[in-house]
């Protein structure tokens, strides 16, 4: 099918969007991965506040690249995947994934290659605030 959406957003993650990008009147499964921000890290010796995310000024590129490659080996399913800038609390979306196809073996393959494939390729950093005050950083790609 096709890429409907990429994006890298300072603003929050809309899911709801993601879904509605790669469904149509063929859709019989969309397949969705949030990932969310969670209070914890084993990068880190006590309790996360919040991740702080910064991107390459290529990571739009990049993004849009691997969303490419990734159709490109699901070619029956539609993808849409955005990953947030800035600062991100416990709870909030760091990321969006969805992929829509006719059939759901297919959609669950594309949104997991798509994840994985961001995760080790997407030129963003996070910056990981801990509640003593202190912070570590975390290099995704």
């Amino acid at each position: 099918m096709s890429v409907r959406l990429t994006a890298i957003s300072a603003e929050p993650l809309d899911a709801a969007a993601h879904v509605a990008a790669v469904s149509d009147s063929s859709t019989g499964a969309v397949a969705s991965f949030l990932g969310t921000v969670r209070d914890h890290s084993p990068d880190a010796a006590g309790t996360v506040t919040g991740l702080e995310y910064s991107a390459h000024p290529d990571a739009p590129r990049v993004l849009a690249e691997i969303a490419e490659r990734v159709a490109a080996a699901h070619p029956d399913v539609a993808l849409a995947v955005s990953h947030r800038t800035g600062d991100v609390a416990v709870g909030g979306l760091a990321i969006v994934a969805c992929a829509g196809s006719a059939h759901r073996a297919a959609a669950f393959d594309a949104c997991r290659d798509l994840v994985e494939v961001v995760k080790a390729e997407l030129p963003m950093w996070k910056k990981q605030n801990l509640a003593d005050g202190s912070h570590t950083w975390v290099g995704s790609a």
